[in-house]
C-alpha cells in the first residue's frame, strides 16, 4: 500500500467502511444487482426491501451505493429523481417510529455502582483478579460514560496516555478523533471529581487494579482474566451493558443500549436546570435536534403544567 491509499483509507472510519462493505455485498451477492448501477436498478433495490428493511437501512444503502461510485469515478445514480421517489413514497407507506434506547436514570445509576462495589469487594476478599479486573472495569465505564455523556465508540478510543488526572478536582480527557469530531480536530473532554458516584476515581481504581500505563483504557477480558492489549469492540459496548444491567437486577434490561448512559445524563442535566447551551457545550452537540433528540423532560406527558392549569 502506497501513501496516497494509506491515507485515503484513514479519511475513512473503520466502521463505516465495513458497513459500507458489507451493503454492497448486499446488493449484488443478496438481491443480484450490478455495479455501476443505474437509477432504475436502485429503485427496484429500495422497493423489493421496503417492507423488510427500516428507512435508516435503506438510507444507510444508498450512502454505501453512493459512496462507490464516487470512488470509482461513476455518476451517482443514488441522486436520480426516481430512487428520491421511491424513497420518499416508502416513508409514506411505511411510516414507523424512531426507537430511541431508554435513558439510565440517577436511581438506577446508583443501583448499578452499589452492586458492583458488592461484587467487587467480595472479589477481592476471595483474591479472585478476575472478577476484579471485570467489575473494575466496568464501574469506570459505566461512570465515566455517563458523566460525560460518551457514546461507545468514545468510551472506546480512550488512551491512557491522553487522560490527565488532578486529585480532587477532576479529569481531562482527549480524544484525537471521535464519531461526532468529522475533521478530526481533536479535542479535550473534562469530568469533575464528585462526592458520590464520582468517575474520577472509577478510573483511577481501574487503571490501579489493571496496572495500566499506556494504551486503551477499557478492554477486553477473557474468561480466564487476561486482558487484551485491544480495546473493546465499540460493537460489544451494548452487550456489555446489558449483561450488567441484568446481572444488577434492573427491570427490562434489554431496553437499554450505549445511549442509555448519554441520554441519562442529558435527561438528568435537563431536570437540574442546565440550559441548553450548557448541555450541548458538554456533551458535544452541534446542533439543537441532535441535543433534543437525547433529552428526556421531566414532564414528558405535560401532565403537571396541564394539572396546575387546572387548579
Amino acid at each position: 500500500m502506497n501513501n496516497v491509499d494509506r491515507y485515503v483509507r484513514a479519511a475513512t472510519r473503520d466502521n463505516t467502511r465495513r458497513s459500507y462493505r458489507s451493503a454492497i455485498e448486499h446488493f449484488e451477492a443478496n438481491w443480484g444487482g450490478f455495479l455501476p448501477a443505474t437509477a432504475d436498478s436502485v429503485a427496484r433495490y429500495l422497493a423489493d426491501h421496503a417492507e423488510s428493511h427500516s428507512v435508516n437501512t435503506l438510507k444507510h444503502r444508498l450512502a454505501a451505493l453512493a459512496q462507490w461510485h464516487l470512488d470509482q469515478g461513476f455518476p451517482d445514480p443514488t441522486k436520480a429523481p426516481l430512487v428520491k421517489k421511491v424513497l420518499k413514497g416508502i416513508k409514506e407507506l411505511h411510516p414507523e417510529q424512531e426507537k430511541q434506547a431508554k435513558p439510565l436514570q440517577l436511581e438506577q445509576l446508583s443501583q448499578l455502582v452499589r452492586w458492583l462495589d458488592q461484587e467487587l469487594h467480595e472479589a477481592c476478599e476471595r483474591d479472585d483478579r478476575k472478577s476484579m479486573l471485570v467489575y473494575s472495569r466496568n464501574r469506570a465505564l459505566i461512570l465515566l460514560g455517563f458523566w460525560r455523556g460518551f457514546r461507545s465508540d468514545e468510551l472506546t478510543r480512550l488512551t491512557v496516555e491522553h487522560i490527565q488526572v488532578l486529585p480532587g478536582e477532576g479529569m481531562a480527557l482527549y480524544l484525537p478523533r471521535s464519531k461526532a469530531d468529522r475533521q478530526n480536530q481533536g479535542r479535550v473532554y473534562k469530568a469533575p471529581a464528585l462526592s458520590r458516584l464520582c468517575p474520577v476515581d472509577a478510573y483511577v481504581d481501574w487503571i490501579h487494579v489493571a496496572n495500566l500505563t499506556e494504551g486503551p483504557v477499557f478492554r477486553r477480558i477473557d474468561r480466564w482474566g487476561q486482558m487484551a492489549d485491544q480495546a473493546i469492540n465499540p460493537n460489544s459496548v451494548i452487550t456489555l451493558l446489558r449483561k450488567i444491567f441484568k446481572d444488577a437486577n434492573l427491570p427490562n434490561p434489554d431496553e437499554y443500549s450505549s445511549h442509555s448512559l448519554r441520554r441519562g445524563f442529558a435527561t438528568w442535566a435537563n431536570a437540574n436546570q442546565w440550559d441548553i447551551k450548557s448541555l450541548m457545550e458538554y456533551v458535544g452537540w452541534k446542533d439543537m435536534k441532535s441535543a433534543m433528540r437525547y433529552v428526556e423532560g421531566s414532564d414528558p406527558y405535560a401532565r403537571q403544567r396541564i394539572e396546575s392549569g387546572l387548579q
